[in-house]
């Protein structure tokens, strides 16, 4: 038969940019850097943020685990595409695969939980700030947080037992930097459409639920901000949320591309340009974000520093 079942089967192929060998070495160079540059930022953020005491706020403890949460998806994903492309291509066992999909969308979905929840801390300290106090106590932020991680464990072992039920068929290469869905879902046969609406519905559950908590939030603060009479006030207010509001404007407008349109007629060429974007550059320009954007943060490092 032409068609093979690859549940049988013990390995994927990942052939990313196999087919210009001569941009191998320097992409992994590029990259290499890249992911260096992300460990030591967002490492610096997390450690910064512990020993300064001016920021044991509840926004900086936010912070600070999405610092982590980016080092954790960035490590998933970019040491492979360093050996894809060191070794032109590199094979991956199923349950290896599988587990990189896991983790990826387990990290990937802590990190779009986090952020709405920033949102959600940024709304009560400028639409409520007497309240503020209160309302995000320690307690409440390890309620937030431990909420985050329990979401994302939940759906990612949803999303991995449903992409990893599906029926394989044809080749076993996947023309991309890491096991991800919209490769995995060329490679499907058969009727997967059970599977697919789970994987879809909890997409949903994820990505636009966390954008309407971050949107709903900032109407709020908009509102908030208009009514604030001095031109100078409305400028600081709305500064700090700057660095927040540019975050999530990377983060969730790439996703959107990957995760929320009909992938047909849509290149892997196209998806692995996005993909490298949001696992090796976004990780990489958070800490920068926060960190040249953010007062306190600056004058906290030159404290270390100094």
């Amino acid at each position: 038969m032409a068609e093979k079942n690859l549940t049988s089967t013990t390995q994927f192929l990942l052939t990313a940019f196999t087919d210009c060998p001569e941009q191998a070495l320097p992409l992994f160079l590029l990259f290499l850097l890249i992911y260096l540059i992300t460990l030591l930022g967002n490492a610096g953020m997390v450690i910064l943020i512990r020993v300064d005491g001016r920021l044991h706020t509840p926004m900086y403890f936010l912070l600070s685990h999405l610092s982590f949460m980016d080092i954790c998806y960035s490590s998933v994903t970019v040491p492979q595409m360093l050996a894809v492309l060191l070794e032109h291509g590199a094979a991956l066992s199923y349950t290896r695969c599988a587990t990189q999909f896991f983790l990826f969308t387990f990290f990937g979905s802590i990190d779009c939980y986090l952020l709405a929840i920033m949102a959600y801390d940024r709304y009560v300290a400028v639409c409520r700030p007497l309240l503020y106090v209160t309302v995000m106590t320690q307690k409440a932020r390890l309620g937030f947080v431990a909420g985050a991680y329990g979401a994302g464990l939940f759906s990612a072992s949803v999303r991995t037992v449903s992409a990893f039920t599906l029926s394989f068929c044809g080749t076993n290469e996947i023309d991309f930097i890491f096991c991800d869905l919209p490769p995995l879902l060329k490679l499907t046969c058969g009727d997967s459409y059970t599977q697919e609406v789970v994987i879809i519905v909890f997409a949903i559950f994820v990505i636009p639920a966390c954008m309407a908590a971050i949107l709903v939030s900032y109407l709020f603060i908009i509102m908030a901000i208009m009514r604030i009479p001095s031109s100078g006030g409305r400028a600081k207010t709305f500064s700090t949320c700057a660095s927040h509001l540019t975050a999530v404007s990377l983060f969730f407008g790439t996703l959107i591309f990957m995760y929320l349109r009909d992938n047909s007629g849509h290149s892997l060429q196209e998806d692995r340009v996005v993909a490298v974007f949001y696992t090796t550059v976004i990780p990489m320009l958070n800490p920068l974000i926060y960190s040249l954007r953010n007062q306190e943060v600056k004058e906290a490092l030159r404290k270390v520093l100094e």
